[in-house]
């Protein structure tokens, strides 16, 4: 029997999951518009105030005192690290089930309300500020976000079939565990290529974009 290739077995989970993919694509669209009415329902105050200190973030870029680099690289994917990792955790749980929705709609809450107040305090200039600041690493976070989010779903259901419905498997648990632990170390890597684009290639954009647009 001819061995498949890993684009065969990358359709083949993506054929199995499309409803779990389809779903947690969905909640991560609805925590996006909530982030954004988010921004629309705070009041004068709080949106300037929040904007002082954007403004301050600006200025600091602009007068070359933000983070280095690769201090911003570290930070960023331990912070993905820790969020990825736990929502791989949840997933051997059982019981974080609930809460792996939660942090996917949260995740989705933040980038919704980030360009929502970006291009709510200023216009052209924000969208342009957030097109930079948002979309490079999001690029390969949110598809990120969503594997590890619908294989963490898709193992905790998995346990629970095995453990209170008594279904039977396949494959030996040594066998599926293994892959769901190479998920996450292929999600890293992703996420840490993600930080580069964060730290280094965002940086620099929005370093430049701030210069002319402030």
């Amino acid at each position: 029997m001819r061995k498949k290739s890993w684009k065969e077995h990358l359709l083949q989970h993506v054929k199995d999951h499309l409803s779990i993919y389809l779903f947690v694509s969905v909640l991560f669209l609805m925590g996006v518009i909530f982030g954004a009415i988010i921004v629309n329902s705070m009041t004068f105050s709080q949106k300037e105030d929040l904007f002082y200190y954007l403004n301050q973030f600006f200025g600091q870029l602009t007068n070359e005192k933000a983070a280095e680099s690769k201090e911003m690289f570290l930070q960023s994917f331990l912070h993905h690290m820790k969020y990825l990792g736990l929502m791989w955790i949840l997933g051997i749980s059982i019981v974080g089930l609930p809460l792996i929705f939660l942090m996917i709609f949260l995740k989705g809450i933040v980038v919704g309300f980030t360009v929502g107040f970006l291009v709510n305090q200023m216009g052209l200039s924000g969208f342009f500020l957030s097109f930079v600041s948002v979309l490079p690493q999001n690029i390969l976070l949110i598809p990120a976000y969503l594997v590890i989010g619908t294989c963490a779903i898709a193992f905790s259901i998995r346990l629970i079939g095995q453990l209170f419905m008594k279904k039977t498997i396949s494959q030996a648990p040594v066998q599926w565990f293994g892959r769901y632990a190479s998920v996450l170390l292929m999600i890293l890597a992703l996420a840490a290529l993600s930080s580069f684009f964060e730290s280094y290639i965002s940086f620099m954009l929005m370093k430049k974009l701030a210069g002319v647009l402030l």
